[in-house]
């Protein structure tokens, strides 16, 4: 499979956000969002050839209690189901970050999946794989990333259509540098919705253009 890099640092979102965290990015997204915060893992040429073997121990040497397989878009890798079993199967909390542009049931049943539900200001929204919802699991989380107000009441929308308040942990980002954190807080408590206000941690925590991190 085509790896853009594998790495150990803080989760920087999520309801896991600051614990410990093996990183596994791979290469290669068919999609083009206009807030795409790793544009480097976007070209499948430019990451690595790797066998699953490779992978897995590489990440072991880092450490597998907490493993997320992100990208790039990590189902676009056929591999990545397997991998995803391997891990669990050494006794890993794994998280699958995805877009929701592919269908998330091919992905083992102990897996966490964090679905980001793309929003209109991303230009992606027309790819959602709106099927995906009904096979999510209450463990799973729905991410949307919050650009301008119009993300901001299309998002509410939608999990109130979906009845997604109810059964998921969901995640409201602000857009970084787009969007300042203290105008999306105030609307999350104006509305009275319940909702995780979702910041990268790991982009204050370090240079936000960091890799590896």
């Amino acid at each position: 499979m085509r790896i853009s890099e594998i790495f150990r640092s803080i989760q920087g979102e999520s309801s896991f956000a600051g614990l410990p965290c093996t990183f596994v990015r791979t290469a290669g997204c068919s999609l083009r969002c206009a807030y795409c915060d790793t544009g480097y893992a976007l070209d499948k040429r430019s990451g690595e050839e790797m066998s699953l073997t490779a992978v897995l121990e590489r990440a072991c040497a880092l450490g597998v209690d907490l493993v997320e397989i992100t990208g790039g878009e990590p189902l676009e890798q056929p591999e990545t189901p397997e991998l995803c079993q391997r891990l669990l199967d050494l006794g890993a909390v794994v998280l699958a970050e995805t877009s929701g542009a592919f269908p998330v049931n091919v992905l083992p049943a102990g897996v966490i999946k964090i679905m980001d539900i793309k929003t209109p200001s991303s230009r992606m929204a027309h790819r959602n794989h709106w099927a995906n919802l009904a096979v999510l699991s209450p463990r799973d989380e729905v991410k949307f990333v919050i650009a301008d107000r119009e993300d901001f009441e299309w998002s509410v929308a939608v999990c109130q259509e979906q009845g997604l308040f109810h059964h998921h942990s969901v995640l409201f980002s602000p857009s970084f540098a787009v969007l300042p954190p203290v105008q999306l807080a105030q609307w999350i408590l104006l509305e009275k919705i319940p909702v995780r206000l979702n910041l990268q941690i790991h982009k204050f925590i370090w240079e936000p253009g960091e890799r590896g991190v």
